[in-house]
């Protein structure tokens, strides 16, 4: 039974979870680690991209998110089309619905309200907008929390998102870039809280400490992505993709010519072709492939590491949190702030620009400053860890019934 024989409160986690973004599924893994120490009663389930994944791998019950599964295919046909647009009017009643059997709703972390990679409005914006308007109109509170903004040029896509976030009952940031985004866009945020990212609520695995003796000396983990611009890039998006794939390419090139091992890590299923791509033109067997389906997976990898060089944003929060040297190739403000906030802002490399030779000579400088910046990330992951305590407790009065505050504050101690 919940605190003080209540009915036990009903939780909705919400978002692009289980479709194969590591980092999406790692702050759901945070939620609910946050939700079964702080309130073990509360019955959870979700409304997600991937709902088999999210069963399998986190126990809870799971709703697929759209009604109509080719939501993120390009409709040409006419049947097609017409079945995408039905999906929007069923999908509304479905979130609704949904909605309506829960106390709460929760977005856990992500990006949800930010266009830094290419976006449809009518895709998941919508889906975010039918959640928060359902709520407001059938008084379940929902909740954004430590959740991603940024500055969006689209009118469709930033009317959804300022609306969102306008019908929001929580609000909190991951950094306070985020924050500016949305007062930028209209929403008052004089309440809204910044906090770390939800990924550095997870625990670091007990692999991040010594090298295990089957770790090549001096590895350094690469980190890539199949990336293309942002939003507004879409008319250059394959000469942005070329020139980072071609420099990440001869950076990876210019390591094992200094004798040096390599590793590649992804964060999404559609990364997979671009390791395929460098594997193929480096040819070398010092360059190997992480296969990775957890941020744990990837904290693994990066603790195992001299140094990282990576441009996921998850993929920096992994190796920042073990506290691995890293430089991040940057494509947006959250990567900048979250570099910021663990004291490697100097070691910033843009990637939209990707110059091999700079990129190899401020690695060269990361790792001369290897030892220093060890102890930075430990003191700034203790920090980090702090905020996070914080934000739960925060979250507990701000969305759940007063006699889960007590038990949630027991837990915490």
């Amino acid at each position: 039974m919940t605190p003080g024989n209540q009915t036990p409160v009903r939780v909705g986690v919400f978002g692009l979870l289980g479709s194969g973004n590591l980092g999406n599924d790692g702050s759901l893994a945070a939620l609910l680690g946050y939700l079964r120490a702080a309130h073990p009663d509360a019955v959870v389930d979700a409304l997600c991209g991937g709902p088999d994944v999210v069963t399998a791998r986190y126990g809870i019950p799971a709703t697929r998110l759209h009604w109509y599964r080719g939501e993120y295919r390009t409709a040409s046909r006419a049947g097609a089309m017409a079945a995408k647009g039905l999906g929007k009017l069923v999908d509304a009643v479905r979130t609704a619905a949904w909605v309506r059997r829960h106390d709460v709703v929760i977005v856990p972390g992500m990006g949800v309200l930010e266009a830094t990679l290419p976006l449809r409005p009518w895709g998941f914006p919508y889906a975010l907008f039918l959640l928060c308007a359902s709520g407001r109109l059938l008084r379940t509170p929902v909740a954004l929390v430590s959740v991603g903004a940024a500055a969006i040029g689209s009118r469709p896509t930033r009317a959804l998102v300022r609306w969102s976030a306008r019908l929001a009952a929580y609000r909190s940031y991951r950094d306070a870039p985020s924050r500016d985004a949305m007062r930028e866009m209209g929403v008052d945020t004089a309440r809204d809280e910044v906090y770390p990212d939800l990924a550095f609520a997870l625990p670091t695995p007990e692999a991040a400490g010594p090298h295990k003796d089957s770790v090549p000396p001096g590895l350094v983990c690469v980190g890539v992505m199949a990336f293309h611009g942002s939003d507004d890039d879409r008319a250059r998006a394959e000469q942005i993709h070329r020139r980072y794939l071609d420099g990440t390419t001869r950076f990876v090139r210019a390591l094992v010519e200094d004798g040096r091992p390599v590793r590649l890590l992804t964060g999404d299923a559609c990364d997979a072709p671009v390791v395929a791509a460098i594997l193929d033109a480096v040819d070398s067997p010092l360059v190997t492939a992480a296969e990775s389906s957890s941020l744990a997976d990837l904290m693994k990898e990066t603790a195992a590491a001299d140094t990282v060089v990576a441009i996921r944003y998850h993929n920096l929060i992994c190796a920042l949190k073990v506290g691995t040297p890293t430089l991040a190739v940057s494509y947006a403000a959250k990567s900048d702030a979250l570099m910021a906030r663990m004291g490697l802002c100097a070691y910033r490399h843009p990637a939209r620009e990707v110059d091999a030779d700079r990129l190899l000579e401020q690695f060269r400088a990361l790792e001369q400053q290897a030892t220093e910046l060890r102890r930075v990330l430990a003191e700034r992951n203790a920090v980090a860890a702090r905020q996070l305590d914080d934000q739960f407790a925060a979250l507990t009065m701000a969305l759940f019934p007063a006699p889960h505050h007590a038990h949630a504050l027991r837990e915490a101690r």
